[in-house]
């Protein structure tokens, strides 16, 4: 019998967690909310994702598993999140008698008083694992956010950004080299426009004062 039982799990496991592929997105296990996602294409969505809100994710964008997205958020290009990271932007009311807004009082009286203050993650951003983004800000393009990071300001282009709270602990790149990967925009390009930029992608632009040295 417990072999039995053992072989239905592992059964029920390898189809729960198969990949398959639904209008640009490649879904491997199972995830809640995807109904308020708008994917822009070429995602992909790990195991027990939970989307809530409005989501905007856009190209090639990657979540890994047990990721929280909830509330007003818009993601843009080549971002990849790491597992069990979350990005929340509501909030309970804080200038009342009470932050409790379930239902079980009042009738959900206080629910009215939520805010959901909006958060924009940039492009080719990378997420560490369990990182928390709450609402009301901005991470810019090429940034990092350290594992185990709670983000509550905002994260210039290209920094590294770790702590509770979050700061910027250094810049990964130059003045100058940061300059010039905002004004090439490579994350709007088309893949083939990207596969003629791969010898900029194999420098390391820690060392150089220009992409194009």
């Amino acid at each position: 019998m417990n072999s039995i039982r053992l072989s239905v799990k592992k059964l029920l496991h390898y189809f729960l967690n198969a990949r398959q592929k639904t209008d640009g997105v490649e879904l491997s296990g199972f995830s809640r909310g995807l109904k308020n996602v708008s994917f822009e294409g070429n995602n992909a969505v790990l195991d027990s994702c939970n989307f809530n809100g409005s989501v905007k994710v856009g190209y090639a964008t990657t979540f890994g598993i047990h990721n929280l997205i909830h509330g007003n958020i818009e993601i843009g290009r080549y971002c990849q999140f790491a597992p069990y990271a979350s990005v929340n932007t509501f909030n309970h009311p804080v200038n009342h008698m009470s932050t409790y807004i379930n239902k079980r009082l009042l009738d959900g009286l206080m629910t009215k008083y939520k805010t959901n203050e909006r958060t924009i993650i940039g492009n080719d951003v990378w997420i560490g694992k369990n990182v928390i983004i709450l609402g009301g800000v901005t991470i810019g393009n090429g940034a990092i956010i350290a594992a185990g990071s709670v983000v509550t300001r905002d994260v210039p282009h290209y920094h590294i950004a770790a702590g509770v709270p979050a700061k910027s602990i250094r810049q990964r790149f130059s003045d100058k080299v940061i300059e010039e990967l905002l004004e090439l925009e490579w994350w709007n390009k088309s893949e083939d426009e990207i596969e003629k930029l791969r010898p900029l992608f194999e420098k390391d632009l820690s060392k150089l004062n220009s992409i194009y040295e």
